[in-house]
């Protein structure tokens, strides 16, 4: 084993939460190692380059770049420039007949289901009052006396505000929806189901009633594009660590963890590298660090809701052709019935024809994506004889044929095509079983924060509160950066 060299912050992972983490911490003035095990940086929010196309990894849309959400607050921070357009449309929702473009307006949703206006205006009102509160990093889930105190004296000096949320706190979607009598219209709870699995990995009858408010504000709060894809986000806060005299350590696996009287003591690398820091931020799910704690039973966490769902993708180069009547980016395709997911319901992303950093003149890269659970593909993987190459046939058939009700030629059109899986998922970012999203938002009182049971050592990224996504992923870093900065003197 190589001799230690000393580190004031490891940040294991630089996806989009750690590498906020690592640049924020950075840019305050703190001595910052950022360990990534790929050679290229961002986990789910990566773009990687393929047959001349250059794709989106897995995350695709570019929220939380509004004027006073998180990314715009993270620019700011680090005095980062976003290279960005706005999207007209957010995305497009299409089940059968129905087709809704989702804008900053919501005059399509409610022309199409004018009974949901007072449903509507009071998601508005609950979600604007979570964006504001969002803006101040309230210290959710309380994890110390002087986090109580604070939340108490914010309900105390807000009391009309704390009285609204309050009694969201513990509703579900679905009977918010009761209380409008909009529970039993089938075509507007299944617009809203949709909505929410791609949002909060679940659906009505589960998802929390305030999240589920933010989570539907994100179209009309706007979506952006960026130029090369999602993955530019995360490659400029990379830069931002060094140019602020961190390190970014791309190709270097951690292997294990040490743990000693409570707290991590060191970190080793797959090279047999050891960095004893001061501190040590995990962007990982709770699962997969705790494969690198030694001993393993030194490390626990607050028990939440336990991941659902992985992905499968299809990634095509496309001739432009195949959209010559589209203009939007971003298209949600779904089976008028049954459990959306498995290849009922899509997320397509199609790269702008103006960015040449995407895909050759005259073609098109597109990510396409179906939730799925990931057991079923390891079972497959580990019988061997085809049967994982058979399951992955099954489903890339079952999502173009999907694919084309609305796109249709879209498979003739393609000139590569290629999948990825649970499987794939948990060999290129590490989340052990393949799971991605997040946790089901279904409580608002059965979330994670970033403490875990040692003192030095916390958690961020898609596993810990506000969740998945852009904005809740950098959401929850500033939160962890300014408890850090209170705590700990760089």
């Amino acid at each position: 084993m190589k001799k230690a060299t000393k580190s004031g912050i490891a940040v294991i992972g630089a996806g989009i939460g750690g590498a906020a983490s690592a640049a924020l911490l950075a840019a305050g003035g703190y001595d910052v190692t950022l360990f990534e095990a790929q050679d290229r940086p961002g986990g789910c929010a990566s773009t990687f380059r393929r047959g001349g196309f250059l794709f989106d990894a897995g995350a695709t849309v570019g929220c939380g770049f509004h004027s006073g959400g998180p990314l715009a607050a993270l620019g700011r921070d680090l005095d980062l420039e976003w290279h960005l357009m706005p999207c007209r449309v957010a995305w497009e929702y299409v089940s059968g007949d129905l087709s809704l473009p989702l804008t900053h307006s919501r005059m399509d949703i409610v022309q199409q289901f004018p009974r949901s206006v007072p449903f509507w205006r009071e998601q508005e009102q609950i979600a604007a009052s979570l964006w504001s509160l969002a803006g101040e990093a309230v210290p959710w889930p309380p994890a110390s006396f002087s986090d109580v105190r604070q939340l108490v004296s914010k309900a105390l000096s807000m009391p009309s505000l704390s009285s609204r949320l309050a009694r969201f706190a513990a509703m579900t979607v679905r009977q918010w929806l009761a209380r409008h009598q909009l529970h039993r219209d089938e075509a507007f709870v299944r617009f809203l189901d949709a909505q929410l699995l791609i949002s909060l990995q679940t659906t009505t009858i589960d998802a929390n009633a305030l999240f589920g408010a933010v989570a539907l504000d994100l179209p009309v709060r706007g979506t952006h594009r960026l130029t090369g894809g999602i993955g530019q986000v995360v490659e400029q806060l990379t830069e931002s660590v060094r140019s602020h005299g961190g390190r970014v350590l791309q190709g270097c696996r951690v292997n294990r963890l040490q743990v000693d009287g409570g707290r991590a003591v060191a970190v080793i690398t797959e090279d047999e590298e050891v960095f004893e820091p001061r501190l040590v931020i995990a962007n990982l799910t709770p699962r997969s660090l705790a494969g690198l704690v030694e001993p393993s039973a030194a490390v626990r966490f607050r028990d939440t809701p336990a991941p659902y769902w992985s992905a499968f993708m299809l990634y095509l180069g496309v001739h432009e052709s195949a959209f010559s009547n589209r203009d939007c980016a971003h298209l949600q395709i779904v089976e008028p019935s049954g459990e959306p997911g498995e290849g009922r319901s899509v997320f397509v992303s199609v790269s702008p024809s103006d960015d040449s950093l995407r895909a050759p003149e005259g073609f098109r890269a597109v990510t396409i994506s179906t939730h799925t659970r990931p057991e079923p593909w390891f079972q497959a993987a580990a019988r061997g004889n085809g049967a994982y190459e058979s399951l992955r046939d099954a489903y890339t058939e079952k999502v173009f044929q999907l694919l084309e009700t609305r796109l249709p030629g879209l498979r003739q059109a393609s000139v590569l095509t290629f999948g990825a899986t649970p499987v794939t998922w948990q060999t290129w970012t590490g989340r052990e079983g393949g799971y991605v999203g997040g946790c089901p938002q279904t409580s608002l009182f059965r979330v994670r924060g970033p403490h875990t049971s040692l003192r030095n050592l916390f958690l961020v990224g898609d596993s810990v509160f506000p969740g998945q996504s852009l904005p809740g992923v950098v959401s929850g870093a500033r939160r962890l950066v300014g408890m850090i900065s209170r705590r700990f003197k760089p």
